[in-house]
């Protein structure tokens, strides 16, 4: 056979958490259509995987790259990790439905809630749908390097239908059947199902609730139940208490738990350990369980390591909206760091900073007013990361003299941790071995400047696989690709089998690992972002074609919209 592309020499390890072993893989029209050994070399590309494991795509079913995927075709950061297939669209946050005229109104839900920037997405989209079905074949005609699926959003879907009134109002019956109408356009078309959030996180830049937080629980209900009918779709929704364990907490997990066995459609949201309610999440475990013994089917998405904020100079530093520092960070980076090297704006700068804090209230993953003890220097990506407390108490100085002397010394590009959720990482390894969990939440494509989680499953494979032992290869791939490929219905990726899509990732198991992140000014009108590349990945192949090679693009977009399907 003459194939299209052929893996030598590699060690399999196929997703379903088998042993591996020593094999080639073939690859014809997307497919793979042998694992073994394979004699000649009449591939048109071969790729020599000596010393490296052959493993499925990575995928990740939680991503906000809505946006992103207009301007940047490979997707970045997700891409470098060894992410082949995303789902994007969560929280309720699409750009679909939506009236290019009324466009304004889902960047309103964006903008501030996911910290994508609104003069990025005017500069980047080119408008060109209005309803769903549109939209996904606008996306089927962009250029992509990975796979893409998405969901149908509560929030884009509440403007198109109400307009303003989404802000400030339940929707009225006619409303309703509308949004009813336009799920079940949208699921018939190819949406992976219905993403909603009740998050108090999740506010406008003028600090109101984004639209689907003015929805009544019988509006969700409604929505959910329209996809039940069609026997088909996803539902994913970014909750409200999310992991606590008050009687509130408790009747709304038991609420989902009702309404996935009502409806027949799963339902999916993400699960933190939280520093101040130590053990909570475990409540939210026992309902699942319950869920699937009444014939619902909820499962969490938790996170390989801490929900870590990055602060710098670079990006955001806890006092950018305080008093005196508001004009100071207003300044060109290198004007900024002549302010610090001023001792008298320092002095005053250290004074300001050291006050209690009596600003508005901080949401999601804006950076907090500090905590010392729960802010750690960056300087390296596997750590330990001490606290600044810790290092300023060694030094005998303040922590914000600290984080300034820091910054100088390394030309303002310094960076610091802080954790905001799964503070302790006993509870976070707990979370990743529940059976009713799966390993992915990058918000990847969003919280561009706040925070950097796609690597997250390259973290699990350094961190938690080569350093602690925590779990073996086998395991942690599989995690990452057959597990994620099955709760988010990925049916034909996520093993390494004869007849599957050719989406893989070549690694150096000894050194595979996320780099350290970096600040870019590469989006549309020039807005900053995080970016973060990985070690010891050979080659990224997306179905049968080498998209990065040693973590750099070959010009290959072999990407595809995945639509969902409806039951025969």
């Amino acid at each position: 056979m003459a194939y299209d592309l052929v893996i030598r020499n590699g060690m399999v390890v196929d997703g379903s958490g088998l042993p591996r072993y020593r094999a080639d893989v073939g690859v014809k029209d997307g497919r793979i259509v042998t694992i073994g050994r394979i004699p000649g070399n009449g591939a048109s590309e071969t790729i020599d995987a000596e010393g490296h494991v052959v493993s499925p795509g990575f995928i990740d079913g939680h991503t906000h790259m809505d946006a992103q995927i207009f301007w940047d075709p490979i997707g970045t950061s997700s891409c470098y990790q060894g992410v082949t297939s995303v789902v994007m669209g969560n929280c309720g946050f699409t750009l679909a439905p939506c009236r290019e005229s009324e466009a304004d109104l889902v960047f309103r839900n964006l903008e501030r809630a996911e910290d994508i920037s609104r003069a990025a997405m005017l500069a980047g989209i080119k408008w060109r749908w209005e309803t769903f079905p549109q939209f996904l074949d606008v996306l089927e005609s962009l250029p992509k390097g990975i796979n893409y699926a998405g969901y149908i959003g509560h929030c884009a879907l509440r403007t198109y239908v109400m307009g303003q009134r989404a802000f400030a109002e339940e929707a009225s019956e006619d409303d309703l059947k509308a949004m009813v109408h336009h799920v079940k356009e949208a699921v018939r078309a190819g949406a992976y199902g219905f993403s909603t959030t009740r998050s108090v996180n999740h506010q406008t830049s003028d600090d109101k609730p984004v639209a689907s937080r003015l929805a009544t629980w019988a509006e969700f209900e409604a929505l959910v139940h329209a996809m039940g009918e069609l026997g088909t779709g996803l539902v994913e929704v970014a909750g409200e208490p999310s992991g606590a364990d008050s009687e509130k907490a408790i009747k709304y997990y038991n609420d989902l738990a009702k309404l996935s066995a009502s409806s027949g459609r799963p339902i999916t949201f993400g699960l933190f350990s939280r520093r101040k309610k130590p053990g909570a999440w475990r409540h939210t475990f026992d309902i699942v369980e319950k869920a699937a013994q009444m014939g619902g089917r909820l499962f969490a998405q938790v996170h390989s390591r801490a929900l870590n904020v990055l602060l710098s100079f670079e990006t955001h530093t806890p006092f950018d909206k305080w008093e005196y520092w508001r004009e100071i960070r207003a300044l060109p980076l290198a004007e900024q760091k002549k302010a610090l090297q001023d001792p008298d704006k320092r002095r005053r700068l250290v004074e300001i900073a050291s006050r209690p804090y009596d600003g508005a209230e901080v949401r999601g993953t804006e950076a907090r007013p500090p905590e010392w003890d729960y802010i750690y220097a960056m300087d390296t990506i596997e750590g330990p990361h001490q606290s600044m407390a810790d290092l300023a108490r060694q030094r005998n100085t303040h922590p914000v003299d600290l984080m300034i002397d820091m910054a100088l010394e390394r030309d303002m590009k310094f960076f610091m941790i802080q954790p905001i959720a799964n503070e302790d990482q006993s509870a976070a390894l707990e979370l990743m071995k529940h059976p009713r969990s799966v390993v992915t939440f990058s918000d990847s494509g969003a919280h561009v400047s706040q925070i950097m989680d796609a690597s997250l499953q390259t973290h699990l494979l350094s961190h938690w696989v080569r350093e602690k032992q925590a779990f073996t290869l086998e395991e942690a791939v599989k995690m990452i690709t057959c597990d994620t490929a099955t709760q988010f219905g990925f049916h034909d990726r996520g093993l390494l089998r004869e007849g599957m899509a050719a989406d893989m990732v070549v690694f150096d198991p000894k050194t595979v690992g996320p780099r350290m992140p970096e600040v870019v000014t590469d989006l549309p009108a020039g807005a900053k972002r995080l970016r973060q590349k990985a070690n010891g990945i050979r080659a990224t192949v997306v179905n049968g074609q080498t998209l990065l090679r040693d973590n750099e693009p070959t010009g290959n977009l072999p990407g595809r919209l995945v639509r969902s399907k409806l039951p025969a």
